[in-house]
């Protein structure tokens, strides 16, 4: 990457950029441009890029830095463009969470409702899963598509799912990873910044973000994610891109599953008509705002659940990608149940918990290169406020690799409450709020 000519225009020096941020000032556009370019073609070093990304976490950054920086990085690379398509076009994107298969049931639905949904997703790491090693778990289905593959099923199907090409804002990529190693992950105006260049750069129109906040999530707090949902919806809107996030609740896992073919078969029972309530209620909700965002809000995405177009779209869009919407799951060669401990009614389903476990259990990834399987995951048989008997099953570990379940059992071990008979349960807000 470092053969490449320095770009004309104002010439910095990373140590000058560096004591600005460290001694709390604010860097101008022209630093911002040159720093983010010279260290995406290696003409700065890791050190000194570390350096200031520590200086952004501690000091901050105010608007316009962090639109600068978000410019700089799509300024790296290709942008997309989808004016070409007979249809308007939104996107959706989540903080990620425990059990979050929206994705899934949300691309087709909306893309039933008229509108074309480009969503460019990524992989799981850690206890997060990842929207493409759950569809890969369907035999056939690719994630990899060229752009013209990409636009022209925009154009037949409505919605495609599938990986970022490497040309959409390259900078983010390599400061990814810097960040990861770094200790330098949690700085908003580059989780924002991050997060913001891929949406912005991929052209959609509309841009639904679902801010997920909970011991599941990665922001723990409200907020610190109402602060983040700010600065993207600021980002988007200030970048032409229709705008708009939710809060939402990731205390409690998703649904009934995690792990990759079992959030798959859930998602499926959704696009049916049917599936967990909460699911319902979030796709839907997402599904609303993508609507209204590109104009088309005169369709009630519940009806295309309900006279199976949804479902159509679905089987559509997975055909196109080479995958077989008829085609069984895996599953997993080995199964443990753990019962209920008593009679009662659950208390407490800790998303944290749950998500480690699956991830324990090797539906998720360590590093990135680590492999997945398709199989592993968690099923629960009951949600919180749902009533238990001792000795019937609320949970179903899955795993080809049986020596996994003794550490799953010990993340799930203090992650739910079962309460005597009869006692009261109340219910938290799934949608915790709206900003745009």
């Amino acid at each position: 990457m470092s053969s490449q000519s320095a770009p004309s225009g104002p010439q910095h020096d990373a140590v000058e950029v560096i004591l600005a941020k460290r001694d709390k000032g604010t860097l101008t556009t022209s630093q911002i441009d040159w720093m983010v370019d010279a260290y995406t073609r290696g003409a700065v070093a890791d050190e000194q890029m570390s350096s200031l990304l520590m200086a952004i976490l501690l000091n901050g950054m105010d608007r316009r830095e962090i639109a600068d920086w978000t410019g700089a990085m799509i300024a790296s690379g290709e942008r997309m463009d989808f004016s070409s398509l007979s249809r308007p076009t939104a996107d959706k994107h989540s903080t990620g969470g425990v059990g979050d298969k929206i994705t899934l049931p949300l691309a087709p639905l909306v893309a039933a409702c008229g509108v074309a949904v480009p969503q460019l997703s990524g992989r799981g790491l850690g206890h997060t899963g990842g929207t493409l090693d759950k569809l890969e778990s369907i035999p056939g289905w690719r994630a990899a598509l060229s752009n013209e593959e990409m636009l022209a099923q925009l154009e037949s199907v409505g919605a495609v799912i599938c990986a970022a090409g490497d040309g959409l804002a390259p900078a983010d990529k390599k400061l990814y990873a810097l960040r990861d190693v770094t200790g330098t992950v949690e700085a908003i105006p580059l989780i924002a910044s991050s997060i913001m260049s891929k949406k912005i750069a991929e052209g959609t129109g509309a841009l639904v973000l679902d801010v997920k906040v909970g011991s599941g999530a990665f922001m723990k707090d409200v907020d610190r994610a109402r602060e983040l949902a700010e600065v993207m919806v600021a980002l988007g809107t200030d970048a032409g891109v229709r705008t708009v996030a939710l809060l939402t609740d990731m205390s409690v896992p998703l649904g009934l599953t995690a792990g990759n073919a079992i959030e798959v078969a859930e998602s499926v029972e959704v696009l049916a008509g049917g599936g967990p309530a909460d699911v319902v209620e979030l796709t839907l909700a997402l599904a609303r705002e993508m609507l209204a965002g590109a104009g088309r809000d005169d369709v009630d995405p519940a009806d295309r659940l309900a006279d199976g177009s949804a479902m159509d779209a679905w089987r559509r869009m997975i055909s196109a990608q080479g995958g077989d919407p008829d085609a069984p799951l895996p599953v997993a060669r080995e199964q443990h149940v753990v019962n209920a401990p008593a009679d009662g009614v659950l208390a407490r389903l800790d998303a944290l918990s749950v998500g480690l476990a699956a991830w324990r259990l090797g539906a998720g990834r360590e590093r990135k290169e680590d492999p997945v399987q398709a199989g592993a995951g968690v099923v629960w048989h009951a949600r919180p406020g749902d009533e238990v008997r001792a000795g019937e099953p609320l949970f179903t570990l899955h795993t080809d690799t049986p020596e996994r379940f003794e550490r799953a059992l010990a993340a799930l071990e203090g992650g739910y409450e079962v309460a005597g008979a009869g006692s009261a349960y109340t219910p938290g807000q799934l949608i915790i709020d709206r900003v745009g």
